[in-house]
């Protein structure tokens, strides 16, 4: 899934290069949405523009933090999840490696717009749902193995009782 995801990221983001501009927006939906093509140097909403390199060290970190921990996972749901996620980040990891103006200071392609929000771009959207669908599970206490953290852990052969019992 996260293959598919970045190669979407890719694909849809050469087409933006390709097809749309920043000045003249093209309009869909009776101009609910909006192609409007603009080049990021920062973060979310564009914040801290212009520190490109502090959010390539960013992404490759959660990357690699990602994939060391995504081996405890047991669910479809946190696969999922980190799936969003590594492939949002990868996405735009991508960008700041290989686009303009350098490799590392690369400027991040941005290319969907809503009316009152940021553009913003595929990877972006895999980024906040993985991210969302983290902290859900997160407060839920659903771990890695799908177990809920609030469940009597038991022993391989046991029972709950003799795992409750045991320290008396």
């Amino acid at each position: 899934m996260a293959l598919a995801l970045l190669a979407s990221d890719f694909l849809t983001k050469q087409m933006a290069l390709t097809d749309f501009s920043g000045s003249d927006p093209t309009e869909a939906l009776g101009g609910l949405l909006k192609f409007t093509l603009v080049f990021n140097s920062g973060g979310a909403f564009s914040f801290g523009a212009g520190n490109t390199w502090f959010f390539t060290a960013v992404k490759a970190t959660v990357i690699v933090l990602l994939l060391v921990v995504s081996p405890r996972i047991r669910t479809r749901f946190w696969a999922v999840a980190f799936g969003l996620v590594i492939a949002g980040a990868a996405g735009n990891l991508v960008d700041r490696l290989f686009r303009a103006p350098s490799p590392g200071q690369g400027l991040v392609v941005d290319w969907i717009q809503l009316p009152h929000w940021p553009v913003f771009n595929l990877a972006d959207c895999a980024v906040v749902c993985g991210s969302a669908l983290v902290m859900w599970a997160s407060t839920r206490g659903i771990r890695l193995d799908g177990t809920i953290a609030s469940e009597t852990p038991t022993e391989p052969g046991g029972t709950e009782q003799a795992a409750a019992g045991r320290g008396r």
